[in-house]
């Protein structure tokens, strides 16, 4: 079964990124986290960039804060996609340092960038690209976009009452 990496610069990040890891779940997917800093432990870092696809990673979900360089990074190490989480951090400039710094990548190092906070977007983008070969994480993305929508047209039932 493919895997998914949630990977993050510290353990600060985690309350962000937990959406992804709790939507995977749900969405059935495997997934694998850890805390790799491209500033504290770069060795950590290349290690993992270079190896996640020997690993049995499919897909590579990177959060982090400030500068946020742990996505590009491995997106230049490794040939998964990788998709990046902006993280509104403490030492954040409101979080576009973040954004900014994920969502500005050169030529041929693409990296999937989501919302400011976005983990939960990131996890489902990730089941979907693992969906496109995996039919039982498909079937279960289109059940969980048809919840997505039952609790929508349950809502606009209780406002019209």
């Amino acid at each position: 079964m493919a895997k998914v990496a949630v990977i993050m610069g510290s353990t600060s990040d985690l309350p962000v990124m937990q959406d992804a890891i709790d939507v995977l779940k749900e969405l059935g997917v495997e997934t694998t986290v850890d805390i790799v800093s491209a500033h504290r432990t770069p060795e950590k870092m290349y290690d993992f960039g270079k190896n996640a696809h020997t690993n049995g990673i499919s897909v590579i979900i990177a959060g982090a804060g400030g500068a946020a360089h742990l996505p590009g990074m491995v997106a230049s190490l490794s040939p998964l996609p990788v998709i990046g989480v902006p993280v509104k951090s403490s030492n954040s400039i409101d979080g576009w340092d973040s954004v900014l710094s994920i969502l500005q990548m050169p030529g041929g190092v693409p990296v999937a960038t989501v919302a400011l906070n976005g983990a939960k977007n990131a996890g489902i983008l990730a089941a979907q690209i693992i969906g496109a070969s995996d039919k039982a994480v498909q079937n279960n993305i289109i059940s969980y976009k048809e919840s997505l929508k039952e609790k929508v047209i349950k809502g606009a039932e209780s406002v019209k009452q």
